[in-house]
């Protein structure tokens, strides 16, 4: 029944032109057509940017605040004073009666508290009020987000502080606009309850790492700052049929389901025309997106049904997360606009591609500089070559950490499976680059110039220009490869908050590069002239990673031979790959560059094997309810018609006739036994699991002992699936969920 509803509530849909804005909220479509005759008329246009500030905000504190943002140190209380009243008056200008400090605490979505600029009436006359203490400093309640066991329940005092390097920016929702400001989440005791505080103190670290290790090369560089550019893999589904099956709505993944006659085999999706709803969907996303200040550059099909990707222009790491966050947001409620819904999971349908989210990561100077720009002579770039064998160097000595990074329930049904990065961390260099390297280690001392890499490339074919080629060709099946003048991880889960991958990438990278610039300084004072001693350590570094470089198919078997004779972790779990926060070189590292207290490092491990305990919970009872009371009825229904059908035929005389009805009876009494027991023992082992000795045995028991259960249940009744009168079956299938608009 719930399936029929669902159908028919599509095609009603399909026929509304545009009825998506039936709630009030603000759009920028007109009859469909999108009436915006310039993205720059609109960028930026809800952010408190420098265009605002300078406009809002006396000269003195705007440039005050600038020098702040550049050179690290706090903002003082006068200029918070001056830009907390500029920005009051702004965002009353746009119509705003609210703000609130929007922050990142470790339940992986953004939180918010309004409070109305409104203050209580004196004499009858009310005021809008906001100063520097606001700006600053909001108390949101801490007991009930996450915290790793840093507060107890009775320690409710928490603190969000107003990030300056990220801008506020006003949320519209409905009727209503909110000034949020970006800000860190803190302790009573001022420990990290968040993704976003690490990720500036990473960023402190590696800004000054990098930069020392710059000055070898140019000393009048003052700053070296890390970027990022994400890219958003996401599922579109109709409105209907997402309530229509519970998995989709507790999940945001299928538990059951038949794989669909047509999948992505036939590889006509990526990159094929847009569908015109989601297109429609996209122009109303995208221009809530610009508003906002998010530089979205890209949309397109990706490679399975109804699965799409869009991305942006590079920014600092720390706006980036702060925008991918944002952008996650708006994307489910933009959806729910066009009576659509947007799913972020890892892997929501068995057998086919899940969706990532590719974090393209580079350093660059102040001066502009990209140091990972291996220019057209990479060989006697010898910039180039410290910093890229340095990150090869990091990552060697710190896959595991890697791999940690990005360890939640939906990668691990993703990596490895369906053209995903397998669980197997390595770099992939190029034919190029990797002959570069080769090189280097061939040459004595000095690095002399190859030949140019960057080549054109004729066509032959008349009126079409020559092209370049990159240095590099692309390798889809790298968890980080190298992608011309950027490190891509690739392996990064759809629905992760970006600030824990990057926030550890900077970490490892800085770590490293301080490591270097030790040893090259240790050169130096022996007396070894600095080129020559750049050379040498860099040498003894590529000598030591040549293991993690595998320039080959990722998703072969004999890679995983190999990666083991190398010595190459292969960690398929989340348990597994969470325990690694333990180990004393991983606590070592955070500890010594002051981003994370072990006490916080531990923290960090045990929300995180919570929350995937208590999502392989919600499956595992999900799983009973939607075997128990959706699909054992409809089949028990479906079977009892059956044998009507074949009771009749025996009372007419043509008994024979219904033999195909008692094999399909006994083939579905299997399958609906196979089901049974598979809920018992579900059952038991889930009980068992709760009853281990701590959380990191209750994850193992969870992961080893109740997940495959998923998979049993799940054999039985996508058997059933296949049988049972299509009319009966109570669930949308794959090819609804898949391919209808």
């Amino acid at each position: 029944m719930a399936r029929t509803i669902a159908l028919q509530m599509l095609r009603s849909n399909g026929t509304k032109k545009n009825g998506a804005h039936s709630n009030g909220s603000s759009s920028n479509t007109t009859n469909g057509k999108n009436s915006i005759a310039h993205i720059s008329e609109i960028f930026g246009k809800l952010v408190f940017g420098q265009e605002s500030l300078k406009k809002y905000v006396v000269k003195e504190a705007y440039e005050s605040l600038m020098d702040s943002i550049e050179t690290g140190e706090p903002v003082d209380r006068k200029t918070a004073e001056f830009v907390a009243v500029g920005m009051k008056n702004w965002a009353l200008d746009q119509g705003v009666t609210h703000y609130s400090h929007w922050f990142q605490p470790l339940t992986g979505k953004t939180a918010e508290k309004h409070d109305s600029f409104f203050q209580a009436p004196i004499e009858n006359k009310g005021i809008e009020d906001f100063g520097a203490p606001a700006l600053i400093q909001q108390e949101p309640d801490a007991s009930s987000f996450p915290s790793g066991g840093l507060r107890s329940t009775s320690e409710a005092r928490g603190y969000t502080v107003w990030d300056p390097s990220s801008p506020a920016f006003i949320m519209e929702t409905g009727h209503g606009k909110t000034l949020c400001i970006p800000s860190v989440f803190i302790s009573y005791t001022g420990e990290s309850l968040d993704h976003k505080t690490p990720l500036l103190k990473s960023m402190h670290l590696i800004e000054k790492a990098a930069t020392d290790v710059c000055r070898y090369f140019d000393p009048t560089v003052k700053k070296v700052i890390p970027t990022l550019g994400w890219e958003q893999e996401y599922f579109m589904v109709d409105e209907s049929l997402f309530n229509a099956r519970p998995d989709l709505v507790l999940c945001g993944r299928t538990l059951f389901g038949n794989t669909s006659a047509r999948g992505q085999q036939l590889e006509d999706h990526y990159f094929a025309s847009i569908p015109e709803r989601v297109y429609d969907f996209m122009l109303d996303f995208e221009t809530e997106c610009l508003k906002l200040g998010i530089p979205i550059k890209t949309r397109h099909n990706e490679v399975a049904p109804s699965q799409f990707e869009c991305a942006p222009h590079f920014e600092y790491v720390n706006v980036a997360a702060d925008h991918n966050q944002l952008l996650m947001d708006i994307i489910d409620r933009v959806a729910k606009r066009h009576k659509l819904r947007a799913l972020l999971h890892e892997k929501p349908y068995a057998g086919i591609n899940g969706s990532g989210k590719h974090n393209n990561w580079s350093i660059s100077t102040d001066k502009g500089k990209n140091l990972l720009s291996p220019s057209n002579n990479p060989g006697s770039n010898l910039q180039f070559l410290t910093f890229f064998i340095n990150v090869i160097k990091a990552v060697h000595a710190n896959a595991d950490l890697l791999r940690a990074s990005i360890a939640n329930v939906g990668n691990e049904h993703r990596l490895g499976a369906n053209e995903a990065p397998p669980a197997i961390i390595s770099v992939f260099t190029g034919e190029s680059l990797s002959a570069v390297l080769d090189q280097f280690l061939e040459k004595a001392e000095h690095v002399e110039s190859p030949e140019d890499a960057a080549t054109m490339m004729q066509l032959g074919i008349s009126k079409v220009s020559e092209i370049q080629r990159d240095t590099t060709d692309r390798n889809r099946t790298s968890p980080f490869p190298f992608t011309g003048n950027k490190f891509e991880f690739r392996a990064v889960g759809s629905s992760a908050n970006v600030s824990m991958p990057m926030m550890v990438l900077n970490v490892i990278v800085a770590d490293q590069l301080i490591d270097f610039k030790q040893k090259v300084d240790e050169r130096i004072a022996q007396g070894e002239e600095t080129t020559l001693a750049i050379i040498h350590v860099l040498k003894n570094y590529l000598v030591e990673s040549q293991p993690i470089i595998f320039n080959g198919d990722n998703y072969s078997d004999e890679w995983v031979a190999e990666a083991e004779r190398r010595g190459l972790a292969n960690i398929k779990s989340t348990p597994e790959a969470l325990a690694v926060y333990l180990s004393e070189q991983v606590q070592s590292i955070f500890v010594r560059n002051n981003v994370f207290t072990a006490r916080e490092l531990q923290a960090r491990y045990n929300v995180q094997i919570e929350e995937y305990i208590k999502r392989i919970e919600i499956e595992s009872l999900l799983v009973e309810e939607l075997a128990a009371t959706i699909i054992v009825p409809a089949v028990i229904g479906y079977q009892n018609q059956l044998i009507e059908n074949a009771r009749g035929l025996q009372e007419i005389g043509i008994g024979e006739a219904g033999e195909s009805q008692k094999q399909t009876i006994a083939m579905i009494s299997r399958h609906l036994l196979g089901i049974s027991r598979g809920l018992d023992q579900l059952q038991i082992e889930r009980h068992q699991a709760h009853a281990a000795s701590d959380h990191t045995a209750t994850a193992a028991a969870f992961c080893n002992k109740v997940k495959p259960l998923f998979d049993e249940v799940r054999l039985h009744v996508d058997a059933l699936e296949r049988v049972v009168d299509d009319r009966s079956w109570p669930l949308p299938k794959y090819r609804e969920l898949l391919f209808l608009h």
